[in-house]
């Protein structure tokens, strides 16, 4: 009876210390690392989520970016810091659930090294092509592509990116034959397609959006299971090739180890800021679509990412070279 008693207050006081790191956090400045350059997408939206929890929480919580090998090294620090809550990571379907089938070793486990808090938000990928392919619908993109196999070529952010696994993973649904042309980000993959040295191109509407607006660009399918509300006119991939979902999934993990009620304050306070009042038109004119889950959302989030893009790189053949 007396080691059950020991054991219950044991199990009282770890409990306490857990409630009380989660009132008392946090006490200092927090770390956000995004393991990109400035400007992109994880970046921003940091930065955005940062600035409102510095006045829901009363700390500063700072972006530090350390971008290079694929987002590998930020990734592996946060992984390696202190599981107190003072170190976060910004982190979105490349590091957390390609990397780990691209690269033949990683120095970080992304299921076992990170203790999730939640997914912030999504953005689609829309397929647009140049107006001078012969289509104007996905069908017809399709059936042309079908009827003159491997003449027609599409662009992408890069070998092992996700606009190169979403074609890969769409042709292989459908069995067509289109060469990919990979080039460094978006910012020359972009320009490759309005110039015409590509056919097709797999991206984020906002890069897009004025172009097909001037008619520079077709816009022709959303490649997540519906469609959008803020393009509605514009088919889902899913209504072709049941079960396609193939979009940008940013959120921010701790380390493992960190206290649950640090990890739930978190999740909380991010799942408010990115439904704030100041935050939504900057999500909007982004082509983010806020979400603010729950901590075990995500992690289911991240197993599923996890099963669907082993599929998607062993489809595509892309390896990174360690």
């Amino acid at each position: 009876m007396k080691s059950i008693r020991l054991s219950l207050f044991a199990l009282a006081a770890s409990l306490a210390c857990g409630i009380a790191h989660g009132q008392d956090y946090p006490n200092k400045a927090v770390k956000i690392i995004v393991p990109y350059a400035t400007g992109g997408l994880p970046d921003t939206m940091a930065r955005l989520i940062g600035q409102r929890l510095n006045e829901t929480l009363g700390q500063q919580f700072l972006v530090d970016n350390r971008g290079g090998a694929g987002g590998i090294s930020g990734t592996d620090a946060v992984a390696k810091s202190a599981p107190d809550g003072y170190t976060l990571v910004v982190a979105d379907v490349g590091q957390l659930a390609i990397n780990p089938f691209l690269y033949k070793k990683l120095p970080y486990d992304s299921i076992k090294d990170f203790a999730p808090i939640g997914l912030a938000g999504t953005s689609p990928l829309y397929i647009v092509i140049h107006p001078s392919v012969p289509a104007n619908t996905l069908q017809e993109l399709i059936a042309l592509v079908k009827s003159k196999p491997g003449q027609f070529n599409y662009g992408s952010a890069g070998t092992g990116s996700i606009h190169h696994l979403t074609m890969e993973s769409f042709k292989a649904a459908l069995g067509l034959e289109i060469t990919h042309i990979p080039y460094k980000g978006s910012g020359q993959s972009v320009p490759a397609l309005l110039g015409g040295q590509v056919n097709m191109l797999p991206t984020a509407l906002p890069s897009m959006a004025v172009h097909v607006k001037n008619g520079k660009v077709k816009l022709l399918a959303i490649t997540t299971l519906k469609r959008s509300a803020a393009e509605p006119q514009v088919p889902a991939v899913a209504e072709i090739v049941p079960g396609f979902d193939f979009l940008a999934e940013i959120g921010l993990l701790a380390p493992a180890g960190t206290p649950p009620a640090i990890v739930n304050r978190l999740s909380q306070e991010i799942a408010k800021a990115v439904r704030h009042p100041d935050i939504l038109p900057r999500f909007t004119a982004l082509g983010i679509d806020p979400v603010g889950s729950t901590p075990d959302a995500y992690a289911a989030n991240i197993r599923a990412a996890f099963e669907k893009y082993a599929k998607a790189v062993k489809v595509s053949g892309a390896q990174a070279q360690d």
